[in-house]
């Protein structure tokens, strides 16, 4: 039977299949991409080889804040403690202005510095304060001026009878207390020593004078030294005996 012409011409134009190539794709890459599309490493390369600039700008953005933030120190631990907010004259009444809050690393602040306002407020200064200086307790008269005192020693305040010779003592020095009945006129009187190398625990620090350093003139001649319960029993009440000197000394 003869085939009809449109199947006769279809049939003299198909070719044999070729003994070389298969008849059916051996690969299945290609499968799937869009015409004309690359692989993302070559679309990757691409991007880099058009943006160099931009790309070598990155990196090295990247690598000063790595080189940053591996030489910046971990923030360090703090402490709270009271400093003077001005200059402190010996005496001043401490008020919440007289002092600030500050954040110091935790070696400095030993046992007897102050944290709160409320533990200052009201108490006098033993000695002058430069502004930003640490307060601590054994800096106000009360019982903070006996901290490292032995057991048993007690704060004695005397007036002496040369207000101004207040000015040649300091916090900490020792000295004789001695007791006179002499005017130092035409009365003639015996000496006596109250007290021997008593430390000094506060002066009011400008002798007779008033003025910045001094609260009030009641301090005027004034000085607070330590003392043993015997010696306190002596010193208590001496200005009224009679005149009261202190002479320097050193250590025994």
């Amino acid at each position: 039977m003869g085939l009809c012409p449109p199947l006769a011409w279809a049939h003299a134009h198909t070719s044999p299949p070729s003994p070389h190539r298969p008849p059916y794709p051996t690969s299945t890459a290609g499968i799937g991409r869009r015409p004309g599309s690359r692989p993302l490493p070559a679309r990757v390369a691409g991007w880099l080889s058009r943006n160099r600039r931009l790309a070598a700008a990155l990196l090295l953005c990247a690598a000063a804040a790595i080189t940053v933030q591996q030489l910046t120190p971990a923030p360090l631990s703090t402490a709270t403690a009271l400093a003077a907010a001005r200059d402190l004259p010996a005496g001043t009444t401490v008020t919440e202005a007289d002092v600030n809050r500050v954040q110091v690393p935790p070696g400095m602040v030993a046992d007897g510095f102050l944290k709160d306002d409320a533990a200052a407020a009201g108490k006098q200064l033993a000695a002058p304060m430069r502004k930003g200086q640490l307060l601590t307790d054994a800096q106000l008269v009360g019982p903070g001026l006996l901290a490292g005192t032995p057991p048993g020693s007690a704060a004695v305040p005397l007036r002496m009878a040369d207000a101004s010779s207040i000015q040649l003592v300091s916090p900490g020095q020792l000295v004789n207390v001695v007791l006179t009945s002499a005017n130092g006129f035409d009365q003639q009187g015996s000496s006596e020593v109250l007290a021997s190398a008593v430390p000094v625990l506060w002066t009011s620090n400008k002798g007779g004078q008033s003025g910045q350093w001094l609260g009030t003139t009641e301090t005027d001649g004034l000085i607070v030294v330590a003392a043993t319960a015997e010696q306190s029993s002596r010193l208590a009440g001496a200005s009224t005996q009679g005149r009261l000197f202190f002479v320097l000394v050193g250590p025994p």
